[in-house]
Order: C-alpha cells, then sequence, then structure tokens
C-alpha cells in the first residue's frame, strides 16, 4: 500500500522527568501504535504527571473501537519489565512480537458470493479450514458493528450460539472440538452476513464511493465483510468470488485474479465469478463495482511469453487522464522483468481509480485501487510532479507482486520487509526512468529528512521493526516505508549490485508463496553471499537517527590519510554502517580515490588511504549511503571553506548538492541568530549561489535542487526548539538577499528559459523528458526568486505583473500552478490584490468541478504567506465545494494548512484550535484520516513552552 501519511503517539512528558525512562524505552527498541483518533492524542498530553512520577512505569493507551465511526478511549499503564499490558474489557490488548504464535487453523480455500442491493449487501463465504498447530479454537475475526451474521454452519451442520461458537466483541470463536482432528482432514465453515457499504465512513472494508462499490482490507478491513482469520499469515486460494449487482448501475463488476465468467440473472441484473490462483492473505482481497470507463492494452512478459489484458478504470468522465497511468504499467513490468528477473503472473491486470480513500494506492493481487490523485493525469490538471508521483506509485504497487503479495509478510511487525523493500524498488525505478539517480536521490533524501528524521526525533520514535502496537492501522509510517527503503539500500550498497540480486533470488527462491519475516530476508541476503549480516540486524530494533562523527588528518611524510569515524545511536551495541567515501586533492580538486564504501562496525575506527602525494578533502557519505546524520568531530575554522570547495568540484552529484545545502543552512541559522556578520559564510553561498546559476549542462533539474534552498521542515530538524515565525523569517531573508544580488542573472535565466521552452513547442504540446520537464522545474524556482522581492510598492507590482504574465500564458499545469502559488501569497496595493484574487478565481472557473484541480485551488490558499490566512481557511471549510468526507480534500486544505508553519504555529494559538476542532469533526467519520490530520500537535515538546502549552490545551480539548 502506499500510503498518503501516517503517525504513531509515545510518551509525551516533562523534560525534566524524561532522560531515565526515555533512554530505557529507545533500548529497548519499544514502539506502540497508538489509537486511530484524535481523542487518543489528547488523552496523551493529560497523563504526563502520573506517566513520568514512576521512571520504571510507561504510558501505553490502547485504540479506539472504531465501529461507524463512534469512539471509544481505554488506557492503561505497565511497567517496562512486564511483557503484557494490563487491560478492561473496554479496550484490546497491546500485541508484542515476541507474541507471536501460529494458527491452531487455518482456511486454505475460500469461495464467497456478493449479492449488492441499494442499502445492504450480503455476503456468503465458504470457508476450507484445515489443521495447522491444532492447539486452540478457531478464532475468526469480524467487526461488530460493521457485521450482521444471519447463518453460520459447519460441514452442513447450523452452529448454535453459546453452545457451537461464541461472539465476543469483534471476534467469533467455535470450538477446537468440532473442527478436524486428522492432519490431512478438511471442515467447511458456511456464513452468511449482511453489511451496508452506504454508511461506511471509514473507507475500510466494503464501502460506497461516488456511484461505485469498492474494498480496502489492508491492514484489518476483510473482518468489517466477513467473519475470517485476518492476519497476513494465513495465505489462502480464492477458488471463487461471485459478485452480483444492478446492470444499469453498476455494469462493470471486477475481483481479484482472472475472470472465470459472467452474465445476466432476473430482475435486470448481472454477475461476475473471479478465481485467484496464488494463495494470498485477506488484506490483498478486492472487489469492484461500479458505471466505469477504461483504457486498455496487453503486455506480453519476457521470456514466458504471457498474453496479460491491461485495463485502467475510472468513473467515465476521467477516462481521458488514464494514458500515463496505463504507460507507467508497461514500463514498471519491464523494469522488472530486466532488472529483477520477475514476471507477472495472470492473465489480468487492472487497476481502479477511487476519489474516497484513505491511502495513496493498494496492491491488491490484480486489481489495484488506487486514489485517483495518483492515478489520473493530464497536462491541464496535472504537474510533472504529479505525473512523476503516478509513476512511481503506478510501479509501486505493481512491484508488490512479488515484494508483498507472492512473499508477504508473517505478521504485521514485518510491514517494512514488504514496504521498505518496495519503496526501495521504486525508487530505483524511478531513477532510471528520470534519467538522473542523483536528482531522485535528492528528492528522497529530501523528503526523508523533512518527515522520517522528525519522527525519530519525536514521540514517535519506533524502529522500523516495531516490538508491539496496539492500533495496526497506524502502523503505516515514514519510519517503515522510507527508513525501510535505507535499510534495503544499505543490503545493496554493502553487498553492490550483483551480491542484491542473488539474495533477491534466492528469498524468492526460498520464500514463494509464505509469509515470513525481516530475518528470513537477511538471510537470505547473507547466504547467497557468503557474509555473515547479524551485525546489519540491529538496524531492525534500533530507533533514532544515529549519529556519525568524522576526522581526519594527513601525514606527508608517510603520504597516508587517516579518517576516524565514531558513531552514536540508541543501539547498545555498535551498528555496520556503510559510510561512501572519495577523497579531491585539496589542490587541484581532482579525484584521487573514487567512491569507496567503508563498513564502520565499532563505536571508533580508523581507516587508511596510502599512496597519496598530497592533502586531501574527504567526499563523505556519497549517496547518502546511510540513514545518519554527518557532523565534524570538532568544529573547525575551515568546515565552510571546505564545503564551498566541495560544492563546487565534488563529481558525487548528491554531495555536490549537498554541500550547497549546508551552507545555506549555516547562513540561515547564522541569520535568525543575528551574527551574519561575523563569517565568510555568506561569501560562500554567494559564490555557490552563483556557480550553479551559471551552471553548464542541461542537467536543469539537478540545477534548480542547488539554487534551492533547504525546506522549513528540514531546518527545524536541527534546532533544540522551533520558532517557526523566527525560522520562517530568516529564511525568507536569506531568499531575498540571493534574490537582490543575482536579481539580473536570475531574470536573465527566466527569460532565456522562456524563450527556449517556446521556440520548442508550447502551446498543449506539454513535453514530459527529463530535459523539459527540468526546464520547467528551474524556470518556476526562478520565478519564485524574482517573486519575493516585494517590499516596495513598485517591486509588489512588478512580481505580481510577472507572475500574472506566466500564469495567463501557461497552458499547463506546472507553470501556471507554480505562477498561482506565487500570487496566491500576494497583498498590498490594489492592483496587486486584483490580480491575486483574478487568478484564484480564475483557476477555480477553469476546474470546473475537476476533484483534483480543486484540491490545489484549495491548497494554495492553504500555504499562502498572508497575514489572514488562517481566517481565510476558515472560510474555505464553509465553501460549497469542501466536505469533510472525501480525504483529498480534507488534506488540501486542513492538513495543507499545517505545513504553512509560521502562520499554523502563530503565538496565539488560534491555528492549533482550529486543527483540533477539525479533527474532533472528522473523527466522527473516518478515524483513520483523523489520526494523520492530528499529528500536526502532537511535536509541542518542540516548541517553545508557551506554543507547547497552546498544543496540548488544543490536544486536550
Amino acid at each position: 500500500v502506499s500510503p498518503t501519511s501516517a503517525f504513531r503517539i509515545a510518551n509525551l512528558g516533562s523534560t525534566t522527568a524524561r532522560s531515565a525512562a526515555t533512554a530505557a524505552y529507545r533500548r529497548r527498541a519499544a514502539s506502540t501504535f497508538l489509537p486511530n483518533s484524535s481523542a487518543a492524542i489528547a488523552a496523551s498530553s493529560s497523563s504526563l504527571q502520573s506517566t513520568y512520577a514512576h521512571p520504571r512505569r510507561q504510558l501505553t493507551m490502547a485504540p479506539l473501537t472504531l465501529r461507524g465511526g463512534s469512539s471509544a478511549l481505554f488506557s492503561s499503564t505497565t511497567t517496562a519489565e512486564e511483557s503484557t499490558t494490563e487491560t478492561t474489557s473496554s479496550g484490546p490488548k497491546e500485541i508484542f512480537r515476541s507474541d507471536y504464535t501460529a494458527l491452531p487453523f487455518k482456511v486454505s480455500n475460500v469461495s464467497m458470493n456478493f449479492d449488492i442491493r441499494d442499502g445492504e449487501t450480503f455476503i456468503e463465504s465458504e470457508l476450507t479450514i484445515v489443521q495447522n498447530t491444532g492447539e486452540g479454537d478457531l478464532v475468526l475475526d469480524g467487526e461488530a458493528d460493521a457485521l450482521t451474521l444471519l447463518s453460520i454452519s459447519l460441514d452442513g451442520k447450523d452452529l448454535v450460539e453459546g453452545v457451537d461458537y461464541t461472539i465476543d466483541g469483534d471476534t467469533l470463536t467455535i470450538i477446537s472440538s468440532l473442527l478436524p482432528t486428522a492432519a490431512d482432514a478438511t471442515s467447511v465453515l458456511k456464513t452468511k452476513v449482511k453489511v451496508n457499504p452506504e454508511k461506511n465512513t471509514q473507507l475500510s472494508g466494503l464501502y460506497k464511493s461516488g456511484s461505485m462499490y469498492c474494498t480496502q482490507c489492508e491492514a484489518m478491513g476483510f473482518r468489517r465483510i466477513t467473519y475470517y482469520p485476518d492476519r497476513p499469515d494465513n495465505m489462502a486460494i480464492f477458488d471463487s468470488v461471485r459478485i452480483e449487482a444492478d446492470k444499469e448501475a453498476y455494469p462493470v463488476l471486477l475481483g481479484n485474479g482472472n475472470k472465470l465468467e459472467g452474465g445476466d440473472v432476473e430482475g435486470d441484473r448481472h454477475y461476475a465469478v473471479w478465481e485467484d490462483p496464488y494463495p494470498k492473505p485477506s488484506y490483498l482481497f478486492c472487489i469492484v463495482a461500479g458505471k466505469l470507463g477504461s483504457v486498455s492494452s496487453s503486455y506480453t512478459t519476457v521470456p514466458s511469453g504471457r498474453k496479460v489484458h491491461l485495463e485502467v478504470y475510472s468513473e467515465p468522465e476521467n477516462v481521458s487522464k488514464l494514458g500515463h497511468a496505463l504507460e507507467s504499467l508497461k514500463k514498471s513490468m519491464k523494469w522488472d522483468e530486466d532488472t529483477f528477473g520477475l514476471e507477472y503472473d495472470l492473465d489480468v491486470y487492472n487497476v481502479v481509480a477511487v476519489n474516497d480513500f484513505n491511502m495513496g494506492a493498494m496492491e491488491n493481487k490484480g486489481l489495484n485501487v488506487f486514489n485517483t490523485a495518483y492515478c489520473l493525469a493530464d497536462p491541464k490538471s496535472a504537474t510533472d510532479l504529479d505525473y512523476e508521483r503516478i509513476e512511481s506509485v503506478i510501479g509501486h504497487e505493481y512491484f508488490h507482486n512479488w515484494t508483498g503479495n507472492r512473499v508477504t509478510c508473517r505478521d504485521w511487525f514485518q510491514l517494512t520487509l514488504k514496504e521498505g523493500l518496495t519503496v526501495y524498488r521504486d525508487q530505483e525505478f524511478s531513477g532510471d526512468m528520470m534519467q538522473s539517480h542523483a536528482v531522485k536521490r535528492i528528492e528522497d533524501v529530501s523528503s526523508l529528512r523533512g518527515r522520517q528524521f522528525a519522527e525519530d526525533a519525536g514521540p514517535m520514535s519506533h524502529p522500523v521493526r516495531p516490538d508491539s502496537y496496539i492500533s495496526m492501522d497506524n502502523f503505516y509510517t515514514a519510519t517503515v516505508y522510507s527508513k525501510g527503503a535505507e535499510v534495503v539500500r544499505m543490503y545493496r550498497t554493502l553487498l553492490g549490485k550483483d551480491g542484491f540480486r542473488k539474495g533477491m533470488d534466492l528469498y524468492f527462491e526460498r520464500h514463494d508463496g509464505n509469509a515470513v519475516t525481516c530475518d528470513d530476508f537477511l538471510s537470505a541476503m547473507g547466504d547467497a553471499n557468503g557474509v555473515d549480516l547479524s551485525q546489519f540486524s540491529r538496524w531492525y530494533q534500533t530507533n533514532g537517527t544515529p549519529t556519525v562523527k568524522y576526522s581526519s588528518k594527513y601525514d606527508e611524510e608517510s603520504k597516508t590519510y587517516y579518517l576516524t569515524l565514531t558513531q552514536e545511536s540508541n543501539s547498545d551495541e555498535p551498528l555496520l554502517i556503510p559510510i561512501s567515501v572519495g577523497l579531491l586533492d585539496k589542490a587541484s580538486g581532482e579525484e584521487v580515490v573514487a567512491t569507496k564504501v567503508l563498513e564502520l562496525k565499532e563505536k571508533e575506527q580508523t581507516f587508511e588511504f596510502d599512496g597519496l602525494n598530497g592533502d586531501v578533502l574527504p567526499s563523505m557519505l556519497r549517496g547518502f549511503s546511510a540513514p545518519v546524520k554527518l557532523v565534524q568531530a570538532e568544529a573547525d575554522a575551515s568546515e565552510e571553506e571546505d564545503l564551498a570547495f566541495l560544492a563546487a568540484r565534488d563529481t558525487d552529484g548528491f554531495n555536490r548538492w549537498e554541500a550547497g545545502q549546508k551552507l545555506y543552512t549555516s547562513l540561515i541559522f547564522q541569520t535568525l541568530e543575528g551574527n551574519q556578520d561575523e563569517s565568510k559564510t555568506l561569501d560562500y553561498v554567494e559564490e555557490a549561489f552563483g556557480r550553479a546559476l551559471n551552471m553548464d549542462g542541461n542537467d536543469y533539474s539537478i540545477q534548480a535542487y542547488a539554487l534551492t534552498l533547504p525546506s522549513e521542515s528540514t531546518l527545524a530538524e536541527e534546532m533544540t526548539v522551533v520558532d517557526p515565525v523566527a525560522l520562517h523569517k530568516a529564511r525568507g531573508d536569506v531568499r531575498e538577499s540571493l534574490a537582490r544580488k543575482y536579481l539580473h542573472e536570475i531574470r536573465a535565466k527566466y527569460d532565456e528559459l522562456t524563450e527556449a521552452m517556446e521556440s520548442s513547442g508550447s502551446g498543449e504540446d506539454i513535453k514530459l523528458d527529463a530535459t523539459s520537464i527540468g526546464q520547467r522545474r528551474l524556470r518556476n524556482v526562478l520565478l519564485g526568486y524574482l517573486c519575493c522581492i516585494k517590499d516596495t510598492a513598485e517591486e509588489r507590482d512588478a512580481a505580481s505583473e510577472l507572475a500574472m504574465k506566466q500564469f495567463e500564458s501557461s497552458y499547463g499545469m506546472t507553470d501556471r500552478y507554480s505562477a498561482l502559488n506565487c500570487l496566491a501569497s500576494m497583498d498590498g496595493e490594489e492592483s496587486v490584490v486584483a490580480r491575486r484574487d483574478a487568478a484564484l478565481q480564475k483557476f477555480y472557473d477553469d476546474a470546473n468541478g475537476d476533484a483534483l484541480v480543486l484540491n490545489k485551488w484549495f491548497m494554495c490558499q492553504a500555504v499562502a504567506d498572508l497575514p489572514d490566512v488562517l481566517d481565510r481557511v476558515k472560510a474555505l471549510v464553509k465553501h460549497p465545494d469542501f466536505t469533510l468526507t472525501n480525504p483529498n480534500r480534507c488534506s488540501s486544505l486542513i492538513s495543507a494548512f499545517t505545513m504553512n508553519a509560521a502562520h499554523f504555529h502563530a503565538e496565539d494559538g488560534e491555528g492549533y484550535k482550529f486543527l483540533g476542532d477539525m479533527t474532533a469533526q472528522v473523527d466522527k467519520l473516518n478515524p483513520q484520516l483523523s489520526s494523520r490530520m492530528g499529528r500536526g500537535l502532537i511535536q509541542w515538546r518542540k516548541y517553545s513552552e508557551e506554543r507547547g502549552a497552546l498544543m496540548k490545551e488544543a490536544l486536550q480539548e
């Protein structure tokens, strides 16, 4: 699954009482995933005193019971030494990875019948039960508030509640004495239930989105469809899934696998029967019924020559926007064959775009369901970034066919096994499609630092494979996904391209068709290459971001360079950290030692480089070879001079960009602290900026990123106490200073690009090659600099006029939306405001109801740098096109506003109150969505005492 975002909440406490408990907590790498609700967030901040009154007692909170949007909170406390959580009957127990036990009975085969009627759907299930361990009763999951049980029988005999089975909360238990005792014996359990998809606002299980029915079963949605052992280690073959519905209203009926048959039935209804021949866990189950349009094609796999029918569906009015997704699917299939030798294994591959969807996309076997934001695109509605994301997410879900579907997780603690690995695969795919892995690496590391590093540093810190969770739906975090991908990348760095491929081949050879663990993946990698990776396994159990410090010296007499590395982390024992290093001659700038991977295995190690004829400068952590923070062991007056040297001469594209980012960061913080005049940093920054501005060649994306300052979220991670308002001003001051210094050069480059783009083809011919995308990216970065000069009325008029000219002359969404974002933050004179308001109105009118374009319209106003932006956002909540029931629309306005840090964190606390109120409203409809929205409040400890108190107050209310 591709998440839009997710979060968890851990212990929150005062800094004075936190140290001992936090140290013990982190050493144990304990991670408790907490409730899918804003109410639980508030409770966490109200229990602080009791939590830390005893340093050995830590607070754990059980989740809300998520039924029909209602909520109820349960909390308990346990000592850190206890292996189970005390609970009451009102809440479920905390689940520990160490407590995993195999099922006593498994379901081996499934047949189902869906009878879809207006207002109710009847679901019949036939489960073949086989013995597994045989030690215990058969326990089936089933959401009590989602399911109405109409009948149940075992081997043809009707079962009696209280005698043959019991229902306790969300489980149905059948006593073991009724079940098969011989290893080869089977029983057949039949159930019939009724559900109401139309009232399912949680968007989990079977629900209705617009005019179509669809399902979302990861992680625990199948239990909202029928009674079943709803856990990933029960892999069953779904022999037959029959779907029946009104033919006119729902002419398209889709299921997993291959279609067996279809036809008409009485009453203007019809049916389709689908079969999936491969065993799968219940979270990969899917059906869709609706009036859909589509585009289709075919792909012939290599080397087996299987001809696969490909079809991408959407609501009829969006069919013209499906072409890019279809082409991306073909590219993904070929890439996986070429790179990993993995072919597709069914005759059909279907993708359906859905408006109301909690996640980004879902890899259901043979029937992917996508959020429309990650599937629909045309030049008038999608930016270049949208196109790239669609290609990436299409690839991600396709790659899951092997890394997630054919080989899946034994339990949800192993989620990074499928998600971290598949994110790594889609990153490599995107880098190949972009024809620039440096550009892709810059984008991925920027995202990692902006989101995952913050997670590692906050109350949500957890290892990529946590030790415990309470609410599984909050397991989908940046750590599991993005840091998990970095862990996989480290395998590739340590073992090399060929070694990594050997490990992947052995992994599939051993585990195809099974549910396995992260340890199984590590063993395959080690065994295939004859290496011991036991030390590397510590990455799976260590939370937080490690720090690597370095120092060096050159011995002229022996012509030897000594590089000393030390590591600090939350692991009791040293991690195995791959550090990719190159050496540049200080005199000539030539690379004298090409990239070499150093294996840091001890707390401190010194590496020697012999035969060097002069002093060198290290290019450290090339390609960001490990998810760590890299710092010099001791402050050095020459550090910024060295960064300027690397920004100009490093042969590694990523590190050249990284050196520039560090210089920008240093200048921004000096500006924030008011001591800029005491250093040469400004000179170094201006030199690096000017060099980037005049960069030769046509790698425009690299040039654009070299000119872009670090984001406020990335900068905030460098601060002990974050002042968003001051940080926003300091970054803005540096940006304006550079814009004024290089005003004429920036404008000349902007005009040069405009002319080149117009001469190469304007109008509706929007090209999506790397050069064209890079040109647009660079020109829009330059437009941002030109529009940040607006101190005087004359400057504001010039900036708004330039942005308006680009807005009116651009056909494609990339350039148009970039101009609109500049205009949205314009204020002042009547003529300036008139341009801003006219552009916003024109953008809205041209959207003509297009949901994805309207999302952009809401978002650009939510992130606008205007003094009254909160009032504008509150007014937009009442706009007729705004709704709380659609996750995309909520995120585009409410969640987007929380990213507008300087205004969201205004000292009066009104932004916090607004978010708290909106989150509480959404929680009644969709707890998964409310949990994502509420994360803007849980990092209160990173802010001043005054801001933190206001954030906690909003949580508690």
